[in-house]
C-alpha cells in the first residue's frame, strides 16, 4: 500500500476543509440577515410617543459567530461519527444501560405524575403547569393517530380542538347540562366535524393535504369569530360551570365535597381534581390508541402511512381508513377541548390559533411519529421548556429553537422514532406444494 506524498494530502485535507467552510460560511449568512432586525436593531416608543432605536452588533456578531462555529463542529461531527455513529460511539454497556432505562421510563414517569399533587400540593404554579402539559400530551396523543399512524398530514387540528371547547361552552350556559354530559357530546360533536374534514381530502395527500387541513381550521375560527349570535364572537364564552365529582360541587358550600368528607375547605382540591381529571382522559387516549394498532383498523393506518398505493392493492378501503383516522383524532381533540373550557372558565377564537396547531404538530414530530411515549416526553420538553427558558426574557424564544434545531439534528426521526409492526411472524409457516412451481412447500 502506497503512503501519499504531503503535497497530495495537503490537497486532500484542503478539499474537506473548503466545503465545510462554506457550509458555515453559508449558514452564518443566513444567521446575519435573520438576526440583524431581531437582534441587531431594537426599536421602542418614546416617552413622546416617537420611535426610538438603538444598536446591539456585539450581540448580533456573537450569535453569527456561535452559528459559524456550531457549522463547523457539526459537520465534524457527521464525519466523525459517519453512519453507524451510535454503534462506533457508544459502548456495548451504556447500550445495554440505555435500553434498561427505555424499559422502565413509562412506569416510572406514571408513577411520578400520579404523585406530582400530592409532592407539589402547595405550588400551585406547578400543578397549573402539570395540567398544562397532560392537555397538550392528550392533543399529541390525538393528533398521532392521524399523522404518526397513518401518515396524513393535518395542520388543522386546532379545529377539532375549538369545536370540542365551544361544544361544552354552549351547552353548559344555554342548557345547563353538567360536564359529564357535555364530554363525550363534544367528542361526537368534533368526531362529526373530522369525518365532514375527511371527505374532501380523499383524493389528497402531501403538501395539498396539509393547505385544505389548515384552510380547514381557519374556516372554523373565522365562523367562531363572526358567527355572533351564537358563539359571542370575539367575546367568546364566560360563565362555562366548573366540573363536579359527580354531581358533587368542588366549592365551600355544605354540600360541597370538602363538607361531606368532613375535611377542611382548600382552593386546590379543585385544581388536584382538574389533574387527575386530564391525567385519566389522556390515560384513556392513550389506551384506545394502543388497542387500536392491534386491530385491523390500526394496522390499515399503518399500511396507509406505508405505501397507499400498496394498501390499495391489498384491498383495504382507503377511503374507510382515512375518514376512521380523522374521526377517531379529532374526537380526542373534541375531550381535550371540553377539558380546556371547563378548567379555563372562558373560551375565546384567540386561544385557538394556528400557533397552536403548529405547536401539537411539533410535538409529534419531536416525539417521534408513532411513539406514544415520544409524544408525553416531548410535550414535556416543549411546554415546560418554554417556562424553563422564561428568565431569559427576549432571548427565550431563540435559545429554545436553537434547541429544537439540535435536537432535530441528532434525533432526525424523534426523540423516540421507531415504526415498529403490530403484527410479527413468530414462526416459518409451510406453503402447500400445489401452489408453487417448485412442487414442494
Amino acid at each position: 500500500m502506497t503512503a501519499l506524498s504531503p503535497a497530495t494530502a495537503s490537497a486532500s485535507r484542503s478539499a474537506g476543509i473548503l466545503p465545510l467552510l462554506k457550509t458555515a460560511f453559508v449558514n452564518a449568512l443566513v444567521a446575519l440577515v435573520l438576526f440583524s432586525l431581531m437582534v441587531g436593531i431594537r426599536t421602542e416608543a418614546g416617552s413622546d410617543g416617537q420611535l426610538t432605536y438603538w444598536t446591539r452588533f456585539g450581540e448580533l456578531a456573537s450569535l453569527v459567530a456561535a452559528v459559524f462555529g456550531g457549522s463547523i463542529v457539526i459537520e465534524l461531527l457527521r464525519q466523525w461519527i459517519g453512519p453507524t455513529g451510535a454503534e462506533k460511539l457508544v459502548p456495548p454497556a451504556v447500550q445495554s444501560g440505555m435500553s434498561f432505562i427505555g424499559r422502565y421510563l413509562a412506569p416510572a414517569l406514571l408513577i411520578f405524575t400520579l404523585l406530582v399533587p400530592v409532592i407539589f400540593y402547595n405550588q400551585r404554579y406547578i400543578l397549573d403547569l402539570a395540567i398544562l402539559v397532560l392537555t397538550y400530551v392528550m392533543l399529541g396523543w390525538g393528533l398521532n393517530v392521524v399523522v404518526g399512524l397513518a401518515g396524513l398530514l393535518d395542520l388543522g387540528y386546532v379545529a377539532f380542538y375549538a369545536v370540542g371547547a365551544y361544544s361544552y361552552g354552549l351547552l353548559a350556559t344555554n342548557f345547563g347540562w353538567s360536564f359529564w354530559i357535555c364530554l363525550p357530546l363534544a367528542g361526537i360533536l368534533a368526531a362529526f366535524w373530522g369525518v365532514l374534514l375527511g371527505f374532501p381530502v380523499l383524493r389528497l395527500r402531501g403538501d395539498y393535504l396539509a393547505i385544505v387541513t389548515l384552510a380547514f381550521g381557519e374556516i372554523i375560527r373565522l365562523v367562531i369569530i363572526n358567527w355572533q349570535e351564537l358563539t359571542g364572537g370575539p367575546n367568546g364564552v364566560s360563565g362555562i360551570p366548573r366540573p363536579s365529582f359527580f354531581g358533587i360541587p368542588l366549592d365551600n358550600s355544605d354540600d360541597g365535597l370538602a363538607a361531606k368528607l368532613g375535611i377542611e375547605y382548600s382552593p386546590t382540591h379543585r385544581i388536584v381534581f382538574l389533574f387527575y381529571l386530564i391525567l385519566a382522559l389522556a390515560l384513556l387516549t392513550n389506551w384506545v390508541t394502543i388497542r387500536l394498532r392491534r386491530l385491523p383498523i390500526g394496522r390499515a393506518w399503518e399500511a396507509l402511512r406505508e405505501d397507499e398505493v400498496a394498501c390499495r392493492a391489498l384491498g383495504i378501503n382507503t377511503t374507510t381508513t382515512k375518514l376512521t383516522a380523522f374521526a377517531t383524532g379529532a374526537m380526542f381533540g373534541g375531550f381535550a377541548g371540553a377539558f380546556f373550557a371547563t378548567r379555563q372558565g372562558f373560551i375565546s377564537p384567540e386561544s385557538f390559533t394556528f400557533q397552536e396547531s403548529a405547536l401539537v404538530l411539533a410535538i409529534v414530530v419531536l416525539g417521534g411519529m408513532g411513539s406514544q411515549l415520544g409524544v408525553a416526553l416531548a410535550a414535556l420538553a416543549m411546554i415546560g421548556g418554554f417556562e424553563l427558558f422564561r428568565s431569559l426574557e427576549g432571548y427565550r424564544m431563540l435559545v429554545f429553537g436553537m434547541a429544537m434545531v439540535l435536537i432535530m439534528i441528532w434525533r432526525p426521526r424523534g426523540l423516540i422514532g421507531h415504526r415498529a409492526p403490530t403484527v410479527y411472524l413468530t414462526k416459518a409457516q409451510a406453503i402447500s406444494s400445489d401452489l408453487v412451481k417448485e412442487g414442494h412447500g
